[in-house]
């Protein structure tokens, strides 16, 4: 078994949801529950199939965000994952979603910070093994820093 480590692209202000599922539809439905969830959100999705054909599956409603979600699928290169790239959204609006498609199996993030998945490669083929999110901890929050949180909270609408 080969390890490695693969960087996501995340889209420029945006955010990338990096998950595991099992079936042909799952594009469509990722469709369906992040535009059913947030109609203004600009997305797109690809899903690596396992068997069959295994074709790289896409859709989105934004072609450049489409096109990102086939590369970072690409560079993981493991079945039955999905990559969802966004923009004018955050993954908190549709993480929820879907979790409650009936295919999928688990998302391993939700994150605008730099991100690298761990892939292993075996004679059978490739898997996720987990993910980097960002970096680590350098300290505990102060009530200043706990001000600020709040603030940006404010901010962007999820606090009053």
């Amino acid at each position: 078994m080969e390890l490695t480590t693969v960087d996501l692209e995340i889209p420029e202000g945006g955010n990338i949801i990096l998950g595991m599922s099992h079936f042909i539809k799952t594009v469509e439905d990722l469709y369906e529950a992040i535009v059913n969830t947030n109609p203004n959100m600009k997305f797109g999705i690809a899903f690596t199939e396992a068997s069959g054909p295994r074709l790289i599956r896409a859709d989105g409603n934004d072609d450049a965000l489409k096109e990102l979600a086939i590369r970072n699928a690409r560079a993981i290169g493991a079945g039955h994952a999905f990559v969802v790239c966004l923009t004018e959204g955050f993954p908190i609006n549709v993480t929820g979603r879907i979790k409650d498609v009936p295919e999928v199996c688990r998302i391993f993030c939700a994150t605008a910070n730099p991100t690298q998945v761990i892939v292993a490669e075996t004679g059978q083929g490739r898997g996720i093994l987990g993910v980097v999110d960002g970096e680590p901890p350098i300290g505990v929050e102060t009530e200043d820093d706990v001000n600020t949180r709040q603030q940006f909270l404010i901010t962007i609408g999820y606090k009053r």
